[in-house]
């Protein structure tokens, strides 16, 4: 056998390990692979770290269970001269419901389109034995997912409760055994019902986060930074646009039993409504608010820009996406102030606030120092708490009322 000279054989006093890609990867701790964010930590093993993705739109099929078939059955025993028929029913198909559930927040397990199907019922047996029933499918759904028909497009509802429940495929009735045909005329019947098919359905699932007040501007506004400066909520914040990719909740503690969410969306730019940017589809997530706050940056790093042509911008989006939302009650919160002069960041408040004729409560702060940002939150929840207070009158009403019936009767 003869030996290349150029590939000189490795041989047991070679000091360079006999190394594989693995131990490679398995040696250096601070390498990162995959699609997300996949790492190897110093112990050796692989670490996989996948963000959540948050998805707000989906769609499923459900399909209930089908009924069992009837039995044509004959009691023929010993020293019963005349038997009959003793055929049983067969058991109804299972449902399929959606149930709120508090913890889930996002539609990513419907991501891929799937089918959800109910058990089915099954066939009657003699000795007049119904079948068993399908059992009932239960498919948990974040709080606030409105759901529709995907081929007729009706809204079937909207699951705004924890714990609420929607019926969205029905189960088929059981069919009838041959004793449920037995009549004076035909005494020995051969006929059976074969049981009706369940509901099958496609499904198209929004959801609509719950909030109780809305963050609106454009992009590096300053809207993340007041909601990590007034909450536990912790968005990204960079100094470049479109830092927030999805919407973000947080709960704002005023007080002792006085608390409220605030939701933050995307930034809008102009053309929004024509598919710009991130376009508005995250506007729905402000459709359940009942307060907006329209934050404008007083001091843009564009000298160009026009904090008062960029608000009526995002009026004007706003109107195009749904003339409700750009009614409800919007408040002006003129942002970063501690980039300016105490006196020249009022002065230029007090002209934003002159050229939009806005006469509405507007609010000076400042994100970054969480300057002002208290007041903010104390006149959001006085807003909250009067708007709350007819509610809940009229409900005490109604309580009183029937309370007074059942006490009359």
């Amino acid at each position: 056998m003869t030996v290349d000279s150029q590939a000189p054989a490795r041989t047991s006093s070679d000091p360079r390990p006999h190394t594989s890609i693995i131990d490679t990867l398995l040696s250096r701790p601070d390498i990162t692979v995959g699609l997300d964010h996949a790492s190897v930590n110093p112990r050796g093993r692989m670490r996989y770290i996948c963000p959540m993705k948050f998805v707000d739109e989906a769609r499923a099929r459900v399909q209930a269970g089908n009924g069992g078939r009837g039995s044509a059955s004959f009691r023929r025993e010993k020293f019963v001269p005349f038997g009959g028929p003793d055929g049983g029913d067969g058991g109804d198909g299972g449902s399929v419901y959606l149930r709120a559930a508090s913890g889930a927040n996002t539609l990513v397990d419907f991501r891929i389109e799937r089918t959800f199907k109910a058990g089915h019922g099954e066939p009657g047996g003699s000795n007049d034995c119904a079948g068993r029933g399908g059992s009932d499918l239960y498919v948990p759904v974040p709080i606030g997912t409105v759901v529709r028909d995907a081929d007729t497009q009706e809204v079937l509802g909207d699951l705004t409760g924890d714990g609420a429940e929607l019926l969205v495929a029905r189960g088929g009735k059981g069919g009838w055994g041959n004793t449920r045909f037995k009549s004076r005329p035909n005494r020995a019947p051969r006929q059976f019902g074969p049981g009706l098919p369940g509901e099958r359905r496609s499904l198209e699932f929004e959801l609509r986060l719950i909030a109780d007040v809305g963050l609106l501007g454009l992009p590096n506004a300053g809207k993340s930074t007041l909601i990590r400066a007034v909450s536990a909520a912790r968005p990204k914040v960079a100094d470049y646009p479109f830092t927030t990719l999805h919407p973000n909740l947080g709960v704002v503690d005023v007080g002792a039993h006085r608390s409220f969410v605030m939701a933050d969306i995307p930034g809008l730019i102009e053309g929004a409504a024509e598919g710009a940017g991130l376009g508005i589809r995250f506007l729905k997530h402000l459709q359940r608010t009942r307060l907006l706050l329209h934050l404008i940056d007083i001091a843009p790093p564009d000298p160009q820009a026009d904090p008062v042509r960029d608000a009526r911008l995002i009026v004007r989006e706003l109107r195009k996406f749904s003339r409700a939302l750009a009614e409800k009650p919007r408040w002006l919160v003129l942002n970063k102030r501690d980039l300016l002069p105490a006196r020249e960041a009022e002065e230029r408040a007090r002209a934003i606030a002159r050229d939009l004729r806005y006469r509405g409560p507007k609010f000076l702060i400042s994100g970054a120092t969480a300057e002002g940002t208290r007041e903010l939150c104390e006149a959001v929840m006085r807003l909250l708490e009067k708007s709350a207070r007819p509610a809940r009158e009229r409900a005490s009403s109604r309580g009183d009322a029937g309370g007074g019936r059942r006490g009359a009767a």
